[in-house]
């Protein structure tokens, strides 16, 4: 029986126009073009890897929720893999939801043999914070771009490239894949106010590119 609350959310993850297209995921794309093998971290309803499988990759997807329905069970922060499996570790979208966002990298540079690709909404306000929390418990933080790089650098990764993206995302959408609604959206709303326009707000998001030091 599922029970886990990731794994309750599959479909609508698998289903959400946020996550099955975007300018960001066709960078992903992009930037792992010729690579022979790739690792969807936190792989979610899958969109990354379908998509470098399209592109000719040869992809395990990994997720802790087992409704998500990836290849490998498993937490980013403890990947299953020898060290250097990989061409390419990906992961969007996921990591303002791990526990230690800095054991997860590590991981992730461990299992790659060259490129980690990394996509996330970054750090905006103590406000915007708290309102991800509310809609969804399992928001751990959002790091800001400094803050990326400095842990890319501790991990021995060196930032290639980074593109900055600003994504509208409509309230309705957002509240129904983790259930809020009430009260709780209603402060959501408040605490978003400068960001909305009162169907949507903007947050804004950063692709990087990084790469092994030798």
């Amino acid at each position: 029986m599922i029970s886990d609350p990731w794994s309750e959310r599959a479909a609508l993850y698998r289903t959400s126009a946020v996550h099955l297209d975007g300018p960001d995921l066709d960078l992903i794309v992009e930037w792992a073009s010729g690579a022979g093998n790739a690792l969807d971290v936190a792989t979610g309803g899958g969109h990354v890897a379908r998509r470098l499988r399209e592109a000719g990759l040869a992809v395990v997807s990994a997720d802790p929720a087992a409704g998500m329905e990836p290849d490998v069970v498993c937490a980013a922060e403890a990947l299953p893999f020898p060290d250097g499996s990989f061409d390419v570790v990906a992961c969007r979208r996921a990591a303002h939801h791990f526990a230690d966002v800095s054991r997860a990298l590590a991981e992730m540079a461990r299992v790659s043999r060259g490129l980690v690709l990394i996509q996330d909404a970054i750090w905006v306000s103590d406000e915007v914070e708290e309102a991800e929390r509310l809609r969804d418990p399992s928001h751990v933080a959002h790091l800001s771009e400094r803050g990326w790089r400095e842990l890319f650098d501790h991990h021995g990764l060196e930032v290639e490239q980074a593109r900055k993206f600003e994504e509208r995302l409509d309230f309705a959408s957002w509240f129904a894949r983790t259930g809020c609604e009430g009260e709780t959206a209603a402060r959501v709303r408040t605490l978003l106010a400068d960001r909305s326009d009162g169907q949507r707000w903007v947050y804004p998001y950063v692709v990087f590119r990084a790469r092994k030091r030798c």
